[in-house]
Parts: structure tokens; sequence; C-alpha cells
């Protein structure tokens, strides 16, 4: 078949399934050609032999039955960086790139920092944040020890070298340690919410996704034991969904976080909550 027409079938496998169909054909076959989308554009009709028209169908195939790109691909990008990510990690989200613009706007690139990424995963937002702050002093943890090899071969590949990885769940691993920003995109999600049998997230890990009845069980320990492990003035900032900022600032204010900041993503919606520990 000749490349458009093999896009077009694979448009019209993909409508039922995704809301992206021709997008996600064409990413697809990009990655099967090793080829850029401008190259789709530019030879419409190039011959696509039988082999590789056969193993697109197949990633197709696997898109239908609601597989993510990222997890077929085995590749997503965050924050200009392309990382490796796979069944072991969650897939990094554009909106979790608030997290990182706020302390780069408001930690300068002279300042030396002491930073955390709990529950890094991919090491998503711990390699965007070393890239930028190459002088930061950074570590990753995760409780999943094939997450935290995710993370390393990512770090490895970036040629990033001011992060330190850790294996333990939350401040397991850091039992006397404190940090001027403690960084976190833990599981939010109420363990019964319809949404984790639906789309993309079926595919991800359960430990990265739902945490309790409400979705806020991690987040409790995390603000709660945070408060051992920050410096005077130290900050913690932590996604969550858009639908629990309210109980979020009251977990905050509770624990006598000041300053509390909530900050909105791209779609004005509620994403993540910041706070300064005051000694």
């Amino acid at each position: 078949m000749i490349l458009s027409e093999l896009l077009t079938e694979a448009t019209r496998l993909l409508e039922n399934s995704s809301d992206s169909a021709r997008l996600d054909a064409e990413v697809l076959l990009c990655y099967l050609l090793k080829k850029d989308r401008a190259y789709l554009i530019t030879w419409p009709e190039k011959n696509i032999d039988t082999a590789l028209t056969d193993c697109y169908r197949q990633l197709v195939s696997r898109r239908q039955s609601g597989e993510p790109i990222a997890y077929i691909t085995g590749q997503k990008e965050f924050w200009s960086l392309t990382l490796r990510v796979n069944q072991h990690t969650l897939i990094p989200r554009p909106e979790t790139e608030l997290l990182v613009e706020y302390l780069l706007e408001h930690y300068p690139a002279d300042h030396t920092i002491r930073l955390v990424d709990l529950g890094t995963g991919s090491g998503a937002i711990a390699l965007a944040l070393a890239s930028e702050r190459p002088q930061w002093h950074i570590i990753a943890t995760d409780a999943s020890p094939d997450a935290l090899k995710t993370a390393q071969f990512n770090a490895a590949q970036l040629k990033l070298n001011n992060i330190e990885f850790r294996q333990g769940s939350w401040f397991q691993p850091l039992p006397d340690e404190a940090f001027d920003i403690i960084i976190s995109n833990p599981p939010y999600i109420a363990e019964q919410d319809p949404h984790l049998t639906r789309g993309d997230v079926r595919f991800e890990p359960p430990s990265a996704l739902s945490s309790g009845h409400d979705g806020l069980d991690d987040i409790r320990q995390i603000a709660d034991q945070a408060r051992q492990h920050l410096h005077a003035n130290g900050l913690l900032i932590i996604e969550h969904g858009h639908d629990q900022k309210d109980e979020i600032f009251k977990i905050f204010n509770s624990l006598g976080y000041k300053k509390i900041q909530q900050l909105e993503d791209i779609a004005k919606k509620p994403r993540a909550t910041l706070g300064y520990l005051t000694l």
C-alpha cells in the first residue's frame, strides 16, 4: 500500500476508539518508519512494503484495544525531553509541567537548592528540573524498583548526573534528611472512581493512580510527613485532581502550612497546591 492509503485505513479503524484517530495513526507510522510527520506530508505516494504494513496494522490494533500511544512507542515527550515509559510508570501529562514552571519561575538558577521528587515514576519532574537547574541537588524516589530503573535509564540517556535515585515509599529512603523543596505527583484518584476503567489509565499501574476511598490517602501522608523533612521556609508542592481543591487546601491548612496557593493548568482547572513551612 502507499503511505496515504495506509494512514486513511488506520484513521478509519481508530475512529471508534480514539478522539485523535488521525494523529494517533500518524504518530504510530512515524514511529515505525523512524521519520517525522513532515515526511508523511512530503511522501504520500511512498510505497510501504508488506512486512512494514503488517507491523503497522499490529500497532494500530493495539491502539484500537485502548493501549496508550506512549506504551506502544515506549516513549513520551515531557518538557521537551524524550522519556522512556512503560507499564511500570505513569505516562507524564502536560499538566504536570505546571509544577516545573512554578519552581523555575520562583527559584532562580543561581540558588543552590536541595529538592526531592517523591514517586518519580519515569523521572519526568526530576529530569525536567535537573535539565534546567544543573547546580541543584535532586533526589528522586519511588517505591517501585522497576519504575526507578526506568527513571535511571532516562537520566543516563539525557546525560543528567545531578540526580540521586533511591528506592522506597515516600520518605522511607530519606530518614533524617531535609530539603528546600518537596515535590510530588502522587496517586490521587479514588479507588472506586469509574475513570479507572476507561481510556489510557486502564493500562497504567494502579499503584500510581489511586489512593484510598477518596484518593487522598497518600497526599495526607506526604503533607504530614513532609513537615519533618523541610527546612525553614521550605516548600511542599503537590499535584492533584481538579475537583480536590478544597479538600487539599484543608489538609495543608490543618497541618500548619503557610502562604498556601493553588495553581491552575492551561484549562484553568485547579491542578496543584503548594505551601511553605515556617518553623
